[in-house]
C-alpha cells in the first residue's frame, strides 16, 4: 500500500501554509499526485433587502468569494510548483465540507488544518470533524504551527476497535518511513492489564510482519487524568511528531459529536495526527 493521491483541503479566512507544506512533502515522499480542493458559499447578512438591491448584494458577495477561491488556487499552485509532481486544483461555490467529501473519492489520504476551539464558519472551511467522520479516507490533521511531516517518532494510540485497526493500516506507508514507533493503550478502569498488553503486543507483531518495528506499552492507571491528558503526556515523553489514532464519533441531530480523545486530537496545536473512522 502507498499513497498515490494526496488531497489537501484549503480554507478561506484561515492559514493554509502548514497544511500545504505537509501535503506537498507527503506527495513528494510517495511520488503522489496532489489535489487541492476549496469551496465557499456567500453568506447573506442577517438583515436583508429585496429586489435589485438584494441581487446586487448577492452578486457582489459571490464575486468576492470567487476572487478568494482564485487566491487560494494561486497559493496552492505556488506551494506545489517546485515539488516536481502532478498537481490538480478543484474548487466550487458550494458548502466546503460537502464539496470536499465528494472529492475525497479521488484520494488515498486527506490533509486538513486543525479545528479551532472557537466557532468555525461552515460557509468558508471544511471542518476536520466533518471530514474524519464522513470521508471514508484517513485524515491527516496539521496544526498551524507544524511546518514539516516529522516521522522521527510516531505514537500509535491503540484501542481494540475497528477504527484503531483501520488507522494503523491506513498509516502503514508513513510507519514504514518512521524512525521510532510506540504503540500505547490507556486501559479503562477494570481492564485486565495483561490482556491489554497482549493486545498491544499483537499489534506490534502485526506491524513487524509488514516490515515495521514498534515498541509496545500501556499507561499506568490514573484516576485523576483524562485519557486525552494521559495520551498527551506519553506523546510528549516519546517526542512524537505524529499520532495515529482511530476517530470516534457519531451523528446526533445532524451535528457531529466526537469523543473526548478525538476532540482533543483535532484541536491540539502541537503535532500532526492521522485519524481514521
Amino acid at each position: 500500500m502507498t499513497y498515490a493521491t494526496v488531497m489537501v483541503s484549503l480554507a478561506l479566512d484561515q492559514s493554509n501554509e502548514a497544511r500545504l507544506q505537509v501535503a506537498g512533502e507527503l506527495a513528494e515522499r510517495f511520488e503522489a499526485v496532489i489535489v487541492g480542493v476549496a469551496a465557499a458559499r456567500f453568506t447573506p447578512p442577517l438583515y436583508f433587502t429585496d429586489g435589485a438591491e438584494a441581487q446586487s448584494l448577492i452578486d457582489e458577495g459571490e464575486a468576492s468569494v470567487k476572487r478568494r477561491l482564485a487566491d487560494l488556487e494561486a497559493q496552492f499552485r505556488a506551494a506545489t510548483k517546485t515539488r516536481g509532481g502532478r498537481a490538480e486544483w478543484r474548487s466550487a461555490m458550494d458548502f466546503p465540507a460537502r464539496f470536499a467529501l465528494v472529492q475525497a473519492r479521488c484520494a488515498d489520504i486527506i490533509v486538513s488544518g486543525g479545528q479551532s476551539p472557537a466557532f468555525s464558519d461552515a460557509f468558508a472551511l471544511a471542518s476536520p470533524k466533518d471530514l474524519v467522520i464522513q470521508a471514508g479516507r484517513p485524515l491527516l490533521v496539521v496544526p498551524d504551527n507544524v511546518n514539516w511531516l516529522d516521522l522521527r517518532s510516531v505514537l500509535v494510540a491503540w484501542k481494540d476497535t475497528p477504527e484503531a485497526r483501520r488507522a494503523v493500516a491506513d498509516a502503514l506507508p508513513m510507519l514504514r518511513k518512521a524512525r521510532d514507533i510506540t504503540i500505547v493503550e490507556i486501559p479503562e478502569q477494570g481492564d485486565d492489564r495483561s490482556a491489554v498488553m497482549a493486545g498491544v503486543t499483537d499489534v506490534a507483531a502485526w506491524l513487524a510482519r509488514h516490515g515495521v518495528t514498534a515498541s509496545a506499552r500501556i499507561c499506568e492507571a490514573s484516576g485523576s487524568e483524562t485519557a486525552a491528558a494521559q495520551l498527551e503526556k506519553v506523546a510528549g515523553d516519546v517526542g512524537a511528531g505524529l499520532i495515529v489514532a482511530g476517530a470516534y464519533g457519531h451523528s446526533r441531530f445532524r451535528e457531529l459529536i466526537l469523543g473526548g480523545v478525538t476532540q482533543h486530537l483535532v484541536t491540539q496545536p502541537v503535532r500532526s495526527v492521522l485519524l481514521s473512522h
